[in-house]
């Protein structure tokens, strides 16, 4: 069906001011200052989106599909995540990954639940590997899962400065990443390295040494979790100024944060200090495990990542003051740009139908994912097939 969507508020992800589109064949096929009417033998839509702002649908590039966590045994193993967490967020494209447990579970299971979702109405794609080395794959290699499995976009997540990783030398991680880089180049795919960053007092030194030692250009590798403490996120201005990219991990309130800063600040400090806004993603580690560890390695506390955490972090932005269009390509455009998706991200004709309707306080009012309604009026339309029956 076509679908005629008038008078909204248009962040594409910069401010075009109030616009009408119309939506066909799962993307945007005109925008306009004011669009004719379409003729009523023409099967279509007419929504009236005044007083609302339309946004790209939000790219999550870290989300636990299959569930994480299981550090603490099996009992602590997380949920796999569902299509309506992901669509009530606002959330259109979605990455998954395996991080500390690469045993139990495997990567074939997530590339399954992937291509799962992209049939419940989404936009997926998955990382081969985990936390560890060597990286679990489906194929036996990794240029074999970037080239032959079509979900499959690089290595992730790679765990570095934590004591639950492999402890990767620098040639171990230069060989994942000339594979991940080449394998992109073959594949026409992203072929980056998603690292998993901890808070070991090594920090980035084995990015920035990687790129000292190496012609792998910076974009291969994307650490993330960097506002875990306050050490982490100041060393990451270094390495944007290389031409690398850094994302910021929306983890749930704490009620004491400690070193760490919320998403909100530390998009707010990223950009006040002038630093690159082009270089600065955020995702959410939806269903990801987030333990709190002892001297001895032992859980003392525990809690679970969820992909509502990034349309939370947009409306404390904008409660805060920042303007929208200032910090909106840091949860579509650029991760768009980084994972090599042209056609995401963006308000724009050709782009896909991925749309976020928000309140001008930032909630979630609708969500449109390849011209499809999946959310109206705050609620979810479109529902995986075993969430009605479990609820």
């Amino acid at each position: 069906m076509l679908r005629l969507v008038r008078n909204a508020e248009v962040f594409a992800p910069e401010p075009l001011g109030k616009r009408d589109l119309l939506i066909a064949d799962r993307r945007i096929a005109a925008i306009a200052p004011q669009l004719p009417r379409l003729p009523q033998a023409i099967p279509h839509e007419e929504i009236d989106l005044a007083g609302l702002c339309l946004c790209p649908g939000l790219v999550d590039a870290h989300v636990h599909l299959i569930g994480g966590g299981g550090e603490a045994g099996p009992s602590t193993r997380v949920p796999p995540v569902s299509l309506t967490q992901l669509s009530t967020a606002g959330i259109t494209t979605v990455v998954g990954v395996l991080g500390t447990d690469g045993t139990t579970r495997s990567v074939a299971d997530l590339v399954a639940r992937t291509l799962g979702l992209r049939d419940e109405g989404l936009s997926a794609y998955c990382y081969t590997g985990s936390y560890q080395l060597p990286v679990p794959t489906l194929t036996g290699s990794v240029r074999g899962d970037i080239v032959f499995v079509d979900p499959v976009i690089g290595v992730g997540e790679l765990a570095l400065s934590d004591h639950r990783s492999s402890q990767p030398t620098l040639d171990e991680l230069l060989r994942v990443a000339a594979d991940a880089h080449v394998a992109g180049m073959i594949s026409g795919k992203a072929g980056i390295v998603h690292l998993h960053m901890g808070d070991g007092p090594r920090g980035l030194d084995l990015v920035r040494r990687a790129l000292e030692h190496s012609e792998i250009p910076p974009r291969v590798f994307h650490p993330t979790h960097i506002n875990r403490n306050r050490r982490l996120f100041a060393e990451s201005g270094e390495l944007v100024a290389r031409g690398g990219y850094l994302d910021i991990t929306a983890f749930p309130p704490e009620e004491d944060p400690g070193d760490s800063l919320s998403a909100a600040e530390a998009i707010a400090r990223w950009l006040h200090a002038g630093l690159p806004p082009d270089r600065l993603t955020c995702s959410s580690d939806g269903a990801g495990c987030m333990p709190v560890f002892d001297a001895h390695g032992h859980i003392c506390a525990m809690d679970i990542g969820r992909p509502a955490t990034l349309i939370a972090t947009i409306a404390t932005l904008l409660a805060e003051g920042l303007p929208l269009a200032r910090f909106l390509p840091i949860f579509t455009r650029n991760i768009a740009d980084l994972l090599r998706l042209s056609h995401k991200g963006r308000v724009a004709v050709g782009a896909d139908a991925d749309l976020a309707i928000l309140t001008p306080d930032g909630q979630v009012s609708a969500v449109m994912a390849r011209g499809s309604w999946l959310v109206r009026d705050g609620r979810p339309v479109v529902f995986g097939p075993f969430e009605r029956s479990s609820a």
